[in-house]
């Protein structure tokens, strides 16, 4: 019986073995490949990462259309992987990532990040996944290799003029000092800004719920508009929203002039009947068709260059000069030891794998509720607005998918979420780490700590605390 046992002992590590040889096998020959050109090549830091990385397989989970091992079709382990891939999928999607590589180009700042937060973390690879895949387990050079690649990036394409240099390769930025501006189209585009007449009773403007005096925001739930109408969302705000990917919640406008174009004819914001009427009051403003003329030609005063014209002008409503931005460029004494201590919080439980870069957010989209059921424990129904980037690409993996908040300002900001549920910055953080990171438990010190690190991310407008703006602050140029 022993011999028996003995026996059924080796036939099973026999096999086991000859199976984790051809997975080592198939895993290595069907990584995904750099082109015999790719300027990757040339690069030992990037080689290193891109080495570590193929050898995970990282594309197994988190891209489409990979060629899967043997398992993926067996029946039980097909049930068990396949969640295991759409999870995966639901999570990070890498093939954007390898594309980089075989191009020679950097990951997105976001991307960057999700890498960064699950390697320090030491999340992935999974050990269900390493039973099978063993050469997949990252040693502590090759975690390094990644973790150094992507500082590397930061340093390269990412760090803002300014930045002090040891915090080059910071997940955050500084805010530039300024962006590119056609000043004389800017002037145009806050005079428009501020106009009512843009709005079917004369008496809304984009100011009306993106107000500079109030943080960029109306600090209502849901945004109020003509005849007292509540919109379905929550107002972003229109400061630093030219660092955004795209704009709404869900991302439908691709720039600043295509968010500029919705609010006007939208029924329940600003009412106007359509852009030919809108453009009709405009071109019978004598001031207006002078300006028009002198900056854009004929047939001047159309959506297009009304639209163009106020997206000019919020490109300006940028915030630098926050403590946090002082921090970054040198100044130690700009924080105190509970902010900096919140920093290093809001990067160890993860926030940082989706808010980075300059403005801390607004350049990737994820899923609300990605670790834990934050609809089901809303205690509300759900709202065509829950449905996120779905309502506008019609893709079931876009379901509940929102553009990342940015956090500049964001004590300013409140109430937060799409949904504008949350009334307080502390339950913000609470929530965003049960529902958004694994992390599900922060102590209540985490909370306080990572409060107060969020609040130094408050900057100034022309040179002023944002707190301190006029509902309706003059035009700067760069000249002034």
């Amino acid at each position: 019986m022993k011999k028996s046992v003995l026996g059924l002992v080796a036939l099973g590590a026999v096999a086991y073995g000859g199976t984790l040889a051809y997975l080592t096998h198939f895993d290595h020959a069907g990584a995904p490949q750099l082109p015999a050109d790719s300027p990757t090549r040339h690069d030992a830091v990037s080689m290193a990462a891109w080495s570590a990385l193929t050898e995970v397989r990282c594309d197994y989970c988190h891209a489409k259309g990979t060629d899967l091992p043997f398992y993926f079709k067996l029946p039980l382990a097909n049930q068990i992987m396949g969640h295991d891939l759409q999870e995966g999928l639901r999570h990070f999607r890498v093939e954007p990532v390898i594309a980089a590589f075989q191009q020679g180009k950097p990951p997105s700042v976001e991307q960057l990040s999700r890498i960064e937060e699950v390697i320090s973390q030491n999340r992935m690879p999974p050990a269900a996944y390493l039973l099978m895949h063993p050469h997949a387990h990252l040693n502590e050079k090759q975690r390094d290799d990644i973790l150094n690649w992507v500082r590397d990036q930061r340093r390269r394409y990412y760090a803002t003029p300014g930045v002090a240099a040891q915090f080059a390769a910071e997940p955050i930025q500084p805010i530039p000092e300024s962006v590119p501006v056609n000043w004389d189209k800017a002037a145009l585009g806050r005079e428009l800004f501020f106009d009512r007449r843009l709005s079917g009773n004369g008496q809304l403007n984009c100011a009306s719920c993106h107000g500079l005096n109030t943080g960029g925001v109306d600090n209502l739930v849901t945004a109020t508009g003509i005849n007292g109408q509540k919109g379905p969302i929550n107002t972003p705000t229109v400061y630093d929203s030219v660092f955004n990917i795209a704009q709404f919640w869900n991302g439908r406008a691709k720039d600043l002039a295509a968010q500029a174009a919705g609010p006007v004819t939208n029924p329940v914001e600003m009412g106007s009947h359509d852009w030919n009427a809108v453009t009709a009051t405009v071109a019978a403003v004598p001031e207006y068709a002078s300006s028009f003329q002198t900056i854009y030609g004929s047939d001047a005063v159309n959506e297009e260059n009304v639209t163009n014209a106020i997206a000019e002008y919020e490109k300006t409503l940028i915030t630098p000069d926050s403590r946090f931005d002082l921090y970054l460029k040198g100044d130690a004494k700009a924080l105190t030891a509970q902010e900096l201590r919140g920093y290093e919080r809001f990067k160890a439980i993860g926030c940082s794998g989706c808010h980075s870069g300059v403005s801390v957010g607004g350049d990737a989209y994820e899923v609300m509720g990605l670790e834990g059921p934050y609809f089901n424990d809303r205690h509300t129904p759900l709202t065509a607005a829950d449905e996120g980037r779905e309502a506008f690409t019609h893709a079931l993996s876009d379901a509940r998918r929102f553009k990342v908040p940015n956090l500049r300002n964001i004590e300013l900001t409140g109430p937060y979420f799409h949904d504008g549920n949350v009334k307080t910055l502390p339950d913000a953080v609470r929530l965003m780490a049960r529902y958004q990171t694994p992390d599900a438990d922060v102590s209540a010190q985490d909370v306080e700590d990572i409060t107060a690190f969020l609040k130094t991310l408050t900057g100034k407008f022309q040179g002023l605390p944002l707190r301190d703006v006029p509902a309706e602050p003059p035009l700067r140029s760069s000249a002034n």
